[in-house]
């Protein structure tokens, strides 16, 4: 039986609803990973998209912005979303418990508005080392049942979450590794209601110039799995919306059917960009950009808001409204 799970953050589940049996990690059926069963199909939703927080002790203030990681987490609380989709890097070290102990004391408030919060696997995750930073990884987020990847059910909404670590077969987007079948299975099973396919990612799968040129992102794989979502975007009724994180900025494409976008301003060590391609839709040249992204919604139509922090210093923090679009299913 597929999982109705009332997700919220962490691992605290205690009253938040019935948990069935989930789907197997290895199960392609196509079956969501789990359904959020609170949520009925053609209900509005508010969606946050965000990422590249970088938890770590609030003395350091040279990997991560300690003041501002906490102020948007406190912020994302009162927006009180349906669901916030994390596209990684939520500790410094993942490997260090007591960076996850910074975690869960900064989203305490997270907790206390019973957030549905769905993490992708970032590179920080795993330092310094792989198998301890997993070990925390689900430690935390014990709901996961030690998926790297997984998807969720959320109304006329379907979260796809990857694993776009490299260094392992296992994760690539070869047609024959396991990720890669599970991913094919899941959208050729898309059920007929959903509006908006989600998939959260940590590497972006596509970047301004500037990026491609100094940090060599997008890597092989993750152009390889661009190129095979579009494609399936071309045949699919649902509106495709890539989010990533990595480049701790904010950057957003339309390429080959499908919206891409890079919102890693979640507190962690600014990235400037200089120079952004004529792909990029966001033009406006401020730095840094720590920011989040809201989405409202409903039926067919996600109307997006891009907020970012408006000046970093200020003895008070403020959000400023930077960039608003629209995104149409087919």
């Amino acid at each position: 039986m597929v999982a109705r799970l009332f997700l919220c953050s962490l691992s605290f589940i205690a009253g938040a609803g019935s948990l069935a049996q989930d789907v197997p990690a290895d199960d392609l059926s196509g079956k969501p990973t789990f359904v959020v069963g609170a949520i009925r199909p053609g209900q509005d939703l508010k969606i946050i998209v965000y990422g590249d927080m970088r938890f770590t002790a609030p003395s350091n203030t040279t990997d991560t912005n300690p003041r501002v990681r906490k102020w948007l987490v406190d912020r994302i609380a009162e927006e009180k979303p349906d669901a916030l989709f994390v596209s990684g890097d939520l500790p410094f070290q993942g490997g260090l418990k007591k960076d996850w102990e910074v975690y869960r004391q900064e989203t305490a408030p997270w907790i206390a508005a019973n957030l549905r919060v769905y993490p992708a696997l970032g590179n920080h995750e795993l330092v310094p080392l792989e198998r301890p930073g997993l070990a925390n990884y689900f430690d935390q987020f014990s709901w996961l049942g030690d998926r790297r990847w997984y998807s969720v059910q959320i109304g006329s909404v379907y979260l796809i979450a990857l694993d776009t670590n490299s260094g392992h077969p296992s994760r690539s987007f070869n047609d024959d590794a396991p990720q890669q079948r599970w991913l094919a299975s899941q959208l050729a099973h898309l059920p007929p209601e959903i509006n908006f396919v989600f998939f959260l990612t940590h590497m972006p799968l596509i970047n301004d110039l500037q990026s491609e040129v100094i940090a060599d992102i997008p890597q092989p794989a993750e152009i390889k799995l661009r190129r095979y979502l579009e494609g399936q975007a071309a045949l699919a009724r649902a509106k495709f919306i890539v989010v990533s994180g990595h480049v701790h900025n904010y950057e957003r494409f339309e390429h080959g059917g499908i919206s891409y976008i890079v919102s890693g301003g979640g507190g962690a060590k600014p990235y400037p960009l200089y120079l952004r391609s004529s792909q990029d839709l966001y033009r406006d040249p401020a730095n840094p950009n720590f920011n989040y992204v809201v989405l409202e919604v409903s039926g067919t139509r996600a109307e997006a808001t891009m907020y970012r922090v408006a000046d970093p210093k200020a003895g008070t923090l403020t959000t400023e409204v930077k960039e608003r679009f629209t995104l149409t299913a087919k």
